[in-house]
């Protein structure tokens, strides 16, 4: 129940409970997958006049890349939520934080929010394991699997270094 009738919040605080599926509409052109779908559950109370408080917890799966090899992998996410609605004519002329929603707004429609914070909180790089090797930046193998038989090219500029360790052949 992520649609609101505003007038039960006016009454007392009412417990909001949803889930939204991976194939959602709400999802089409956001540039995240969902692995599973997101539950959300939270509480929706009246915040002073025509000011709405929302309190809430979401979970997901998010079908994510890893940042070094581009593999799959599947990242579980939580996030905890506090939004804070106000009516459009009560709403502060600079950006405050918080939505604002029409004044005659009867049914506060929390999936937009959801989807907005769900966005924002996205980690921005994972990594399928720490000592992830990544992909060889010659020909793009994979080197978790193994090495990719390119042949790693000495920077020049490093050559006259080269002849200080006495036990090492020089490379070239």
């Amino acid at each position: 129940m992520l649609r609101i009738d505003l007038g039960e919040v006016r009454a007392g605080a009412i417990e909001t409970t949803g889930r939204v599926e991976p194939s959602d509409p709400l999802w089409n052109g956001a540039d995240v997958a969902l692995a599973a779908p997101l539950t959300v559950e939270g509480r929706l109370s009246l915040a002073g006049r025509r000011k709405y408080f929302w309190q809430a917890r979401m979970e997901t799966v998010l079908h994510l890349e890893c940042r070094r090899c581009l593999a799959p992998l599947d990242v579980p996410f939580s996030q905890a939520i506090e939004l804070l609605f106000i009516a459009e004519a009560d709403a502060p002329d600079e950006d405050a934080g918080c939505y604002v929603i029409p004044s005659r707004t009867a049914v506060l429609d929390l999936r937009e929010a959801v989807r907005e914070e769900l966005l924002l909180g996205v980690p921005r790089f994972v990594e399928c394991s720490p000592d992830c090797r990544g992909l060889c930046p010659q020909c793009g193998a994979n080197l978790n699997v193994g090495a990719c038989g390119c042949r790693q090219e000495r920077d020049p500029r490093w050559g006259a270094l080269s002849g200080l360790l006495p036990d090492r052949p020089n490379e070239d």
